[in-house]
């Protein structure tokens, strides 16, 4: 049964007409304000992996969080491009479609579709490996450094998993992006093929890629994150609380509650923001598969919208990281403000560390997190 059968399918002129303005009012800026995004967010992720490929913050946590900034990366670095040419070059694709629609250019926009499409789901799936990995040493610390190590090797395998699942899952996604051409006058226009989604004759191998699609890259992963999310802030909050009972906490062990408070909203919040950012994708793309033209008179005018959702949720990690983790932050001056120190020293709870000093520190700490806020 369609769900348009409910009424759900019937949205009325007024609705579809405000969409549609607000599509193009939106979208004479959508180019100029992402391409200022992706900037943004490409130096701040370049700054993350430097910072979190330093020898002493090596954890498992970290290393999600470097590969994380990069699917990040490879994100924004295809979509300046795009946005250049078909936003800001031809804001209106009525004009020069020739030169708008060449064949150089479709060919890149399929290559486009296909490579955010995988870098999201990485992203997604990265941050979903994320939450599970800092639920499992909770819930069972690491007790030696050789356990600490293992651990860093099985995360690199988790890794190298997701990038390549990703990629396979999607082939059917990549296969469904097709470039067809047209004559206009004398001149070769190309375009993508019509899936007709949510409209009379589409077909079900298309309907299936959409399931698939929204289920595994957008659903699932959202699910499992406010699951293992929920997990962690009650077992942190379940740790407080025996804390408090066993130590009748002193004056240093109310800061160490405070760190650790400020690392666990620092971890929900990046949950919380991809849960924001890809939810309500995967709801309006169920509903582009359920709904006559939902597609065509929803999704795709909410669609610049959503990217921007998106690439603010790829550039802002660097933000949090600096703001809730001590460790992150002293790095990073470290690295890019004394450089040309020796001996540099840092400070941590208090205590002057040199650059050795914090390495030998940190491969005897049994904290596979970011680090204490």
């Amino acid at each position: 049964m369609n769900l348009s059968d409910f009424g759900l399918g019937a949205l009325n002129l007024s609705t579809r007409s405000r969409l549609m303005m607000f599509n193009k009012t939106y979208a004479d800026a959508h180019g100029y304000v992402s391409v200022c995004v992706c900037v943004f967010g490409i130096v701040t992720n370049l700054f993350n992996v430097s910072v979190l490929t330093r020898k002493h913050m090596g954890t498992p946590v970290n290393q999600i969080l470097t590969w994380l900034a990069v699917s990040d990366l490879l994100t924004m670095v295809s979509y300046i491009p795009f946005a250049l040419h078909f936003y800001c070059q031809f804001p209106n694709g009525d004009e020069q479609l020739h030169e708008r629609n060449s064949h150089a250019w479709m060919s890149f926009l399929v290559f486009h579709i296909n490579i955010t499409s995988t870098t999201h789901t990485i992203s997604i799936w990265m941050c979903v490996t994320l939450a599970i990995i800092r639920y499992i040493h909770i819930t069972n610390p690491t007790k030696t450094n050789g356990f600490r190590l293992k651990r860093i090797q099985q995360t690199r395998i988790v890794i190298i998993i997701v990038y390549i699942s990703s990629a396979v899952v999607l082939i059917p996604n990549y296969l469904s992006n097709e470039l067809h051409e047209t004559l206009q006058g004398n001149k070769t226009i190309y375009y993508l093929e019509d899936l007709k989604l949510g409209r009379p004759g589409t077909e079900s191998t298309v309907l299936i890629n959409v399931w698939m699609y929204a289920m595994i890259a957008k659903l699932v992963p959202c699910l499992l994150m406010s699951i293992f999310g929920g997990l962690l802030v009650y077992n942190i909050h379940v740790k407080i609380r025996h804390r408090r009972k066993v130590l009748q906490i002193s004056g240093k062990s109310s800061i160490r509650l405070s760190e650790h408070s400020r690392t666990t909203k620092m971890l929900i919040t990046v949950i919380t923001l991809f849960i924001v950012t890809e939810l309500p994708q995967g709801v309006l793309i169920v509903c582009s598969a359920c709904i006559d033209n939902f597609f065509d008179n929803v999704y795709q005018p909410l669609g610049d919208v959503m990217d921007i959702m998106a690439l603010v949720n790829n550039s802002i990690n660097f933000v949090l990281y600096c703001s809730m983790s001590t460790k992150f932050r002293q790095t990073f001056v470290n690295l890019y403000f004394c450089a040309g120190r020796r001996g540099r020293t840092t400070s941590y709870n208090g205590v002057a560390l040199t650059d050795k000093r914090i390495r030998r520190f940190d491969s005897n700490s049994n904290n596979n997190m970011l680090l204490h806020s």
